[in-house]
């Protein structure tokens, strides 16, 4: 029994895609979406769920309409997305993007077996909170994230002393190779256009700024319980090697595959056993050549501001998410110059109160907080 929350972005329109492969296997609970009601409503009645949830109160009563006959129950608003979360399944998808997914993801773990978590924001602003609660509650997380996936995969977990450090990599965007004057005034359709992966509009953003990296870095130290000077980053521009694990004897293990996302989902819906994937498989004839190359961290300035919010503590962590879900919607609707992405990040991380917030409405609090004052410095208009 599943339940997909965020079925109409990349990542669950990908698990959707494997569960559908595999019907004998997976029976989906509830779905949940934002916004996409006619997409969410064509997934509903090919799968059947008991419950279908959207986040948007306004689109009520065209996701009833849609579904009208059908005879699965729907919801919509805050509370529907939490209602869908706290069913009870044996492996909870948690794919709603950015921070808006910690609320349901703290829920979940209260009713899953399994929480096979997609998206990095609620591990970097609540880590400690999130596992905390999977340990009371017996709940197993498995990561989604590619680079995450590949170093579960490979991980010793129960010999972490053997490991020295463990290696994130990364494509490098699609700035990669311009100049950094340049990058600062990259487009909105530059900066979309992913090199290797198809994503979403938030996701891509932060791959072409390296934030998904730096976001990335928090997520695998709470994760794999690692100190930042045991995380490293690397460029990789074929995104053959998914991620890597150094050990102390000089052995490095790594996770390769083609940039597909089905299959890091496949890892966690079939753990510990394996599933076909419906993906494209590796094809070495047409890989000539992998290469590598250390990050600019004058240019890609996210990677630094992880490791000295990871030095600095958990308010920095929420602020600099904060920050960059401020400035990347500012930027897609055309309000900043991509440059602006990171002054604005960095204006974030210069508002974070003192004091540890540990609580869940500690870590709201501090959130609404940074958001309120950035926007008030930074007008929408």
């Amino acid at each position: 029994m599943v339940t997909l929350l965020g079925s109409t972005g990349s990542i669950g329109t990908n698990t959707i895609d494997l569960i559908a492969a595999h019907p004998d296997q997976y029976r989906v609970r509830a779905l949940t979406a934002g916004k996409n009601v006619s997409l969410l409503a064509a997934q509903a009645k090919a799968l059947q769920p008991e419950f279908v949830a959207i986040a948007d109160p306004a689109l009520w009563h065209d996701l009833q309409s849609a579904l009208s006959g059908t005879g699965i129950a729907c919801g919509a608003g805050e509370s529907a997305i939490l209602d869908a979360a706290a069913m009870t399944t044996d492996i909870c998808v948690a794919a709603i993007v950015g921070f808006a997914g910690l609320k349901p993801v703290l829920t979940a773990i209260r009713h899953t077996k399994t929480l096979a978590i997609a998206n990095k924001e609620p591990l970097v602003a609540a880590g400690a909170l999130v596992l905390s609660m999977a340990d009371e509650f017996g709940t197993k997380i498995i990561p989604v994230d590619s680079e995450h996936s590949a170093i579960f995969q490979v991980f010793e977990t129960h010999h972490h002393n053997r490991v020295k450090k463990i290696i994130l990599t990364a494509s490098g965007g699609p700035f990669r190779t311009i100049p950094i004057d340049q990058m600062k005034s990259a487009t909105v359709e530059q900066a979309l256009a992913h090199p290797n992966w198809s994503m979403g509009a938030k996701i891509s953003i932060d791959s072409a700024s390296m934030m998904n990296k730096a976001l990335e870095m928090i997520e695998a130290h709470y994760l794999f319980n690692m100190p930042p000077d045991k995380i490293d980053v690397l460029i990789h521009p074929q995104s053959v090697i998914h991620s890597m694990v150094e050990y102390i004897d000089g052995s490095i293990l790594a996770q390769m595959g083609a940039p597909d996302m089905r299959t890091p989902i496949a890892v966690a819906l079939a753990y510990p056993d394996r599933m076909k994937t419906t993906g494209p498989l590796l094809d070495w004839g047409a890989v000539p050549t992998l290469t590598f190359e250390k990050p600019d961290l004058e240019k890609f300035r996210a990677i630094q501001l992880a490791y000295d919010c990871l030095n600095e503590g958990v308010g920095h962590q929420i602020a600099l998410n904060a920050a960059n879900e401020v400035a990347v919607e500012k930027f897609l609707n055309r309000r900043i110059s991509f440059g602006d992405i990171m002054r604005i990040v960095e204006e974030g991380l210069s508002l974070v109160p003192q004091g540890t917030p540990k609580t869940l409405g500690d870590i709201l609090a501090v959130d609404q907080d940074i958001r309120k004052k950035l926007i008030q410095r930074e007008p929408l208009n």
